[in-house]
């Protein structure tokens, strides 16, 4: 199993796409999200943010749904806070607080300039085993998103979304996301009719992990994961409306009910 952070924070971020405008008026976005697994709903997330003389903010929350309330009653927040500078998210501020019944955790991830300056993880992680535990280099918090802002992508077109890699840290993992062209298509929810993208995304662990972990291996060697990216508006940004990402025990689908811009 991944640890609860991971997971938690890896969810979110899909769950819960960061939607900022790159407009010189203020702009606010607001979703409601669906995560399933075999078809049956576990969770529900929503979000809204906000972009304005060149600042990000996103908030979200998610919950457990369905049956997978009797199991595991997660609930959580989450929020990131940044800058958009040329076509580069550069976040300030990442935190995540959840409960798992009367488990509370949180992450608290602080940036300077894109770099990581410090993190905060409570419970604190267990005592690594040197010999199986990949360390966190001294360059592998630098130019790095948090698992929010690392959903959304700049572009010039539909045909430019993919074909790119992303950094990314939870707070304890470094890790980076390989996008790959897969189709074109389109979509309706409420709120969004349009034209869409969908990437095939590789997942490869870098650093602050613990080698051969089962689940991590097959997230890197055997997961068929794949992101569809909608266009905001007239913007140049993309955000996921639809994803799925293959575990160990079946397929986890994440769908917008709705995906809309707010007056």
């Amino acid at each position: 199993m991944l640890r609860p952070s991971h997971a938690f924070t890896t969810l979110l971020a899909l769950a819960v796409p960061a939607t900022s405008f790159a407009a010189s008026s203020p702009q606010s976005f607001k979703g409601e999200y669906t995560v399933s697994f075999l078809g049956l709903s576990i969770a529900k997330s929503t979000f809204s943010s906000r972009y304005e003389n060149g600042v990000y903010s996103i908030d979200g929350s998610v919950s457990a749904a369905g049956l997978a309330k009797l199991f595991d009653d997660t609930r959580g927040t989450i929020s990131s806070r940044g800058t958009i500078s040329g076509q580069k998210m550069v976040p300030q501020a990442f935190r995540a607080d959840y409960t798992s019944g009367k488990k509370a955790s949180l992450v608290d991830i602080r940036f300077g300039n894109g770099d990581v300056t410090s993190t905060k993880v409570v419970p604190a992680p267990e005592k690594r085993d040197p010999k199986s535990w990949v360390p966190l280099g001294a360059g592998d918090l630098k130019s790095v998103l948090d698992p929010m802002a690392a959903t959304v992508i700049y572009a010039d077109s539909l045909d430019k979304v993919c074909g790119r890699t992303v950094k990314f840290y939870d707070g304890e993992m470094r890790a980076n996301l390989a996008l790959t062209y897969a189709s074109k298509g389109s979509i309706s929810v409420p709120g969004y009719k349009g034209d869409t993208v969908t990437c095939r995304m590789n997942f490869e662990p870098v650093a602050g992990y613990r080698k051969g972990r089962k689940a991590l291996e097959f997230l890197k060697n055997r997961s068929r994961m794949m992101v569809t990216f909608a266009r905001l508006g007239k913007s140049s940004v993309y955000a996921p409306i639809h994803a799925t990402v293959g575990t160990q025990i079946g397929p986890l689908t994440i769908s917008a009910r709705r995906f809309e811009a707010v007056d």
